[in-house]
């Protein structure tokens, strides 16, 4: 969440740059809300020096003999008001967290200002297109003589946008999960297998609650609350709530294998059939805990993992720095990196990098002390590390060769027996 002294400080200013990313964002509840508890925890404490001075005035009347019952129906009456107030109180706090909660993060000041993605700016592009010499083909189509994928089945077994791997297509794609796991490993983050399902306020502590509540698969019964994780940021923030982490130990970098289940794959357009939009995906997640000021080089060596895989996988991919508009809610800085379909004609995302500075660190109560002792919120980053349906079409349709064959990149090789192609049957 957003420091609301920030918001007193210059309200103008804060709002302003958070209409950057939502232009329909208004303060002003916010404010008021604010200003109605500050002045109810005035009135109480005023309240209660008045109820105290009147004990000891009471005592004194008993001593001498005179009668207090007077100032006795003033402390009974002071009495019933602090009830009253502290009842309103907490109803007032209860609207302040939710609609503070509703706020987005603050984009950095380098970002730039606008709601069209089409104006995200292209930091970098590695390697060319390919260019084929044969009519070349979806990976839907591919799929027809390949059969790594089952989507029949899976829309028997669930419904739309749950697919089926089977065969090579299950062995590749479990050679991408040991290939990235690995990589990163390497790059010094430990390896976690988390739980894929989350109490409501691990949910909340990442930002994924209030706003998105209806886009998130949930068991709601008797005996359990609970959501699906959306993404392995989720449980990976939500092992340090409520916890200060020793500063030696500065920054901690984690990285988990995980499904992924969002609802909103269901809005898919005809041309993103297959694999490139779904209720299910694989994902290998890359989350660090750091200083504030260290958080930048973090998001640096977390870009570096990230493209070391694309690297290795020699695949054609551009880097792009989103727009405030397209930014997600927690993120104050995000890069994504593109890889080129040319079955869908299209650059589309296969990792989102996202400095989100202490906006989950504040949600979550996850702190560090200071050389001076001070307690201070660190700063949280999370980034694909990569997903891989897309990562998986990008793999068919940019190594298919002129008879349906698919090359296998040579880093994938050891992981599925040595073979080399995928062969159409």
């Amino acid at each position: 969440m957003i420091d609301i002294r920030l918001i007193r400080k210059d309200r103008q200013a804060i709002e302003a740059q958070l209409k950057t990313k939502d232009p329909q964002i208004d303060l002003s509840l916010v404010c008021e809300l604010d200003h109605q508890i500050r002045e109810g925890k005035t009135r109480v404490e005023q309240l209660k020096a008045k109820r105290n001075e009147a004990s000891q005035k009471i005592g004194e009347l008993k001593r001498s003999g005179q009668d207090p019952s007077e100032l006795m129906a003033q402390i009974s009456h002071s009495a019933e008001e602090i009830h009253t107030l502290d009842h309103q109180i907490k109803e007032w706090e209860e609207q302040f967290t939710n609609e503070l909660a509703k706020l987005p993060n603050l984009p950095m000041d380098d970002i730039k200002i606008s709601q069209d993605p089409k104006e995200n700016v292209v930091l970098k592009e590695v390697k060319q297109k390919p260019h084929f010499d044969f009519p070349f083909k979806n990976h839907v189509e591919l799929n027809e003589r390949l059969h790594l994928f089952d989507f029949k089945r899976g829309a028997k077994i669930a419904g739309a946008g749950w697919p089926v791997y089977k065969g090579m297509g299950a062995r590749l794609e479990w050679a991408l999960l040991q290939y990235m796991i690995e990589t990163h490993i390497k790059n010094g983050f430990m390896q976690w297998i988390p739980p894929l399902l989350v109490r409501r306020e691990i949910m909340f502590g990442s930002g994924q609650l209030p706003k998105f509540d209806n886009q998130q698969f949930k068991i709601n019964d008797e005996d359990y609350h609970l959501y699906l994780i959306p993404t392995a940021e989720v449980p990976l923030n939500g092992m340090h709530v409520d916890e200060v982490i020793p500063t030696e130990e500065l920054p901690v970098k984690y990285v988990a294998y995980t499904p992924c289940f969002r609802r909103e794959a269901g809005a898919a357009g005809s041309q993103e059939r297959g694999l490139i939009r779904m209720h299910q995906f694989n994902k290998v997640e890359m989350f660090c805990f750091t200083k504030p000021e260290d958080s930048m080089q973090i998001f640096d060596q977390m870009m570096a993992s990230a493209e070391e895989i694309l690297h290795g996988l020699e695949l054609h991919y551009r880097n792009v720095l989103l727009v405030t508009g397209d930014m997600s809610f927690a993120s104050a800085r995000t890069v994504d990196i593109e890889v080129w379909l040319p079955g869908q004609n299209r650059y589309y995302e296969v990792s989102s990098v996202s400095n989100c500075t202490d906006y989950q660190a504040r949600r979550s109560n996850i702190r560090f002390r200071r050389e001076d002792g001070k307690l201070d919120f660190v700063h949280t980053l999370n980034g694909s590390g990569l997903a891989t349906s897309r990562l998986m079409v990008a793999l068919l349709e940019n190594n298919q060769e002129a008879d349906g064959s698919v090359r296998i990149p040579s880093v994938l090789q050891r992981y599925v027996g040595g073979q080399t192609k995928l062969i159409p049957s």
